[in-house]
């Protein structure tokens, strides 16, 4: 299981537990299929760019799973939600919004 949450003395926080009970605190992770490579690509990445806003955290979103998955994707192959300290409510991108953010990370490349 992930959790995340805000925290108004430490910001964002996201932790990921198991059966077991055992839990950590990370700034990105992974689950499910590949999650060890996208945990990799992640650790890479973060080491070097730290993302600064809400559309640099879903555009390495999609590069950790285009990279791990080595698959293009189309605005209907994903689905993405944001949550945010100036807007907390759990919000799922519409296909538009995601169109959108692959346009412009394509436009990057």
């Amino acid at each position: 299981m992930i959790l995340i949450g805000w925290d108004d003395e430490r910001g964002p926080q996201l932790y990921k537990t198991d059966p077991a009970g055992y839990f950590a605190g990370y700034r990105a992770t992974a689950a499910g299929a590949k999650h060890q490579e996208a945990f990799n690509y992640l650790e890479k990445k973060l080491k070097s760019d730290e993302p600064a806003n809400v559309e640099d955290t879903v555009e390495m979103a999609v590069a950790t799973l285009s990279s791990v998955l080595a698959a293009n994707f189309k605005a209907q192959d994903l689905e993405i939600a944001v949550v945010s300290k100036d807007n907390p409510k759990f919000r799922v991108l519409s296909a538009e919004e995601i169109d959108n953010e692959l346009t412009r990370i394509a436009e990057k490349d």
